[in-house]
């Protein structure tokens, strides 16, 4: 049995598709704070709160559970710098708690949601594992804290992990079931969607004057599915080899603001108004990741690197009739 904490989330409700797929029985523990019940389509379901340790506790003796699949977190750069107790709080403190039940029902073996965000502004791309790990914002603190703990886990305890370091989850399932929905919605493609569906007025460009080939931030987007799979792939290495892994999930490939934009704009067959305004605090002109790890100790190997076709599959979903 698999716990997938934020299970109902976008990355979430993805990986439990792919577990499901591959014959593994799920429970999603979600607090519905920011996911949708509706995404969980696939085994049991528990509405909770990770602060909760009576629950935690009922889940773990109510159930055989082998490995946990961590998902569970706040996720708004901007949020954590406005509220940084916030942050620490739910996701450091609770990631305690979870650790803490799994030692007390003996679970050793943890799959954790991390971000480059971890790195901070880089020196360099693309961006390896071995470089500095220097965030710039309470959210990449609270994840590179997390990854510490984890480190300190396995010494002193004996609990196995893998800290998966994603890029910019984007996408959706390719079969429609599930796919990206968040509020407030933050993440590029669905608000260019919406420009493009009519739904929102224009998009809104931040920066036109970077050091890149057309002026606009350049960014690396990892297909949703592709995160879900490497996800199982971590869990299988750490169950074969015995060792925990740090690696970064991308497709080693970035592409501009404008760049995105233009292929929404193919992809749709809607053109929108777009609207530049200057920079944003703390937006580094890029950010791509090394995929030389993942596909080398996992097997990994991204199915959908192709923006049109990562676009193709979020605007299918996002025209689907009664979608969450």
């Amino acid at each position: 049995m698999i716990l997938i904490t934020g299970g109902a989330g976008y990355i979430g409700s993805h990986i439990n598709k792919q577990l499901n797929k591959q014959g593994y029985d799920t429970i999603v523990i979600d607090n519905l704070v920011y996911g949708h019940k509706e995404a969980v389509k696939w085994g049991a379901f528990i509405e909770g709160d990770l602060s909760n340790l009576e629950l935690l506790n009922n889940v773990f003796s109510e159930n055989k559970i082998d490995t946990v699949f961590h998902m569970a977190a706040f996720a708004y750069v901007g949020e954590s710098v406005l509220h940084p107790a916030k942050y620490y709080r739910n996701n450091v403190v609770c990631s305690v708690n979870l650790l803490d039940t799994m030692l007390k029902h003996n679970v050793k073996k943890i799959v954790f949601s991390s971000t480059c965000a971890t790195y901070g502004a880089p020196s360099k791309v693309p961006i390896t594992e071995d470089m500095p790990q220097n965030p710039i914002n309470p959210y990449g603190a609270s994840k590179l804290m997390i990854e510490r703990i984890l480190k300190d886990y396995e010494t002193a305890y004996g609990i196995r992990h893998a800290a998966l370091r994603y890029f910019n989850a984007a996408g959706a399932d390719p079969d429609c079931e599930i796919g990206e929905s968040h509020t407030p919605e933050t993440h590029l493609i669905p608000l260019i969607l919406a420009a493009a569906a009519g739904d929102n007025p224009c998009i809104e460009v931040y920066g036109a004057d970077y050091q890149t080939h057309d002026g606009s931030c350049i960014r690396d987007y990892i297909h949703v599915t592709d995160l879900a799979d490497a996800h199982v792939r971590a869990m299988d290495y750490i169950n074969a080899n015995e060792i925990s892994l740090q690696v970064n999930l991308g497709n080693a490939k970035g592409y501009s603001v404008i760049e995105v934009i233009d292929a929404a704009k193919s992809v749709t067959g809607h053109d929108f108004h777009v609207k530049f305004k200057p920079r944003r605090e703390g937006d580094p002109p890029e950010l791509v990741g090394s995929r030389d790890k993942a596909m080398g100790l996992l097997g990994w190997k991204p199915q959908y690197d192709k923006i049109h076709e990562t676009i193709k599959h979020a605007w299918s979903w996002y025209k689907k009739p009664g979608r969450y």
